[in-house]
């Protein structure tokens, strides 16, 4: 009896199974459900998938033909800064202004100090066959002004070793051209990034972790996006970075970004990374900028960048002010750059653009801070013409603007421009303090001092407090905008106090350094 009964559950499962079967069958054929089926063979227009119409897969994308072209004229750089005396007894070097710790910090060997040898990788891009290369900036920087003592290229699976020369470099946008002496180099062909799309299919090649060439994939996540990170190095910086998900990691600053067709489009320059390695989202500088930039530096040996003569706020020094100003206007998205200067002489002030204006667009595209806005005129050269949009007092309006060449920082004259022209923040000296070090009437504290700004590169400190400037005697930050405003030659004294420390000290500047000014 039991026997059946199990035969008999056996049976009843499979008639069960092939009833089902045979139901699905035919509830499917009679077009019963069509979520995620064809229909008559079909797929409907707005099915979202990699099929064709016919319901065929698509190709894989191919990546070896890419690859294997740019892989041969992607190079390893290595760099060497030798080791450099520190000599804490300076006043920028942080002596504590107790008198017997300075002395025998210096009895015990704590004063100066060395720093020891640096070795760096990095990665570059062959741009000719007779060996220009495109590399990031920092890649080949010493850290300060300057740059590396030895710079060492080599090709692809270690075929042949080169000593570079630095031909130019843009701290602004992050770029280098070095060259060597070699012919019949493969090179890389630029593409445009205004053909480059959201989702479209990238490559990264470079040499991170001084491993060999290497290759990853992702996609095109963003245009036009600004991270602040130039502004370590320049005090114009600018941005407007590729933001892909192919992984980068240090060794790929200077490497190439490829479209599938093997064309640069870009040269991977950053990441964000919390834990200082690769966290998902790397960043490339459009190959416009660098074409634009490279051209420059092999013609003339500098880069030729078109202003717009205005200046706005800096997020790194005043975050959240643009946006307040913008709320003020009574625009709540954020979106748009407020005129903070438009000096005389300026392309935007001959156009009529006015401090207090908010600027919606450039040439068509919306920008919503001045990095954006910066990195959108970064390819145009002086004396090209471009549309502005903006609004004042709530009204749309534009004008045509005529790009000028780099403002003169002598030219500038106003207390925030001078400040940004000098990367520093500037305090007025209160009266009772004053008084306290016997400073007659007043004078102007250097709070902070950017790094790689103007001022950066003497060997003045936070601190210091500005009495006088090309002799004449100062005592607010409109005095000194003043004096440095009026100045005929680029060239100045500043000289001042440290608090605590006796004596008079005094600094030469040069206005008119290497690094771009703040106006655009």
């Amino acid at each position: 009896m039991k026997l059946k009964q199990i035969l008999l559950v056996i049976v009843i499962s499979m008639l069960s199974a092939f009833a089902g079967v045979f139901l699905y069958g035919k509830f499917a054929r009679s077009g019963g459900g069509t979520a995620g089926m064809p229909v008559d063979g079909k797929l409907p227009a707005n099915y979202a998938s990699f099929f064709d119409s016919k319901g065929n897969a698509a190709e894989p994308t191919d990546f070896t033909k890419a690859a294997e072209s740019a892989i041969p004229a992607v190079v390893h750089i290595k760099t060497k800064i030798p080791a450099k005396k520190l000599d804490n007894n300076l006043p920028n070097r942080g002596r504590t202004g107790d008198p017997f710790e300075d002395f025998f910090g210096d009895m015990f060997g704590l004063g100066p100090q060395i720093r020891p040898e640096q070795r760096a990788s990095g990665s570059g891009v062959i741009i000719s066959q007779d060996g220009y290369i495109v590399t990031n900036n920092h890649v080949v920087s010493d850290g300060a002004d300057g740059v590396a003592s030895e710079i060492k290229v080599t090709l692809n699976e270690g075929r042949k070793t080169y000593t570079a020369k630095v031909v130019g470099r843009d701290p602004s946008s992050d770029i280098a051209v070095l060259k060597v002496e070699a012919n019949n180099l493969p090179y890389m062909i630029y593409g445009n990034v205004d053909d480059v799309k959201l989702g479209q299919w990238v490559l990264a090649v470079g040499y991170p972790f001084n491993l060999e060439a290497t290759v990853t994939a992702g996609i095109i996540s963003a245009k036009g996006r600004s991270i602040g990170i130039n502004g370590q190095q320049s005090m114009s910086p600018v941005e407007s970075f590729i933001q892909t998900d192919a992984a980068v990691n240090q060794g790929n600053s200077g490497g190439a970004l490829i479209n599938t067709n093997g064309q640069l489009v870009g040269i991977n320059s950053a990441i964000l990374a919390p834990s200082g390695t690769y966290a998902g989202y790397s960043f490339a500088i459009p190959v416009n900028i660098v074409k634009k930039v490279v051209n420059d530096i092999i013609k003339y040996g500098d880069v030729k960048r078109g202003y717009l003569g205005i200046s706005y706020f800096d997020e790194q020094k005043t975050p959240g002010e643009n946006e307040r100003r913008l709320k003020q206007a009574g625009l709540q998205g954020g979106d748009g750059v407020y005129v903070l200067e438009a000096p005389d002489g300026g392309g935007a002030a001959k156009a009529g653009i006015k401090k207090g204006d908010i600027i919606t667009k450039v040439s068509g595209t919306p920008v919503a801070s001045g990095l954006q806005m910066s990195g959108i005129i970064a390819s145009a050269q002086p004396g090209d013409k471009i549309k502005l949009t903006y609004l004042r007092g709530g009204k749309e309006a534009t004008a045509d603007i005529t790009l000028s060449d780099k403002p003169s920082a002598s030219k500038l004259t106003s207390s925030d421009q001078i400040a940004d022209q000098l990367g520093v923040e500037l305090a007025n000296v209160e009266p009772k303090r004053a008084e306290q070090l016997r400073i007659n009437g007043g004078g102007v504290e250097i709070k902070n001092i950017r790094p790689n700004g103007l001022l950066s590169k003497s060997r003045m400190d936070k601190g210091f407090i500005i009495t006088a400037a090309n002799g004449q005697r100062v005592k607010s930050i409109d005095e000194l905008a003043k004096v440095l405003g009026s100045s005929r030659s680029s060239k100045v004294e500043l000289e001042g106090i440290y608090p605590g420390y006796s004596g008079l000290y005094s600094y030469q500047i040069n206005l008119d350094g290497d690094d771009d000014s703040g106006a655009f």
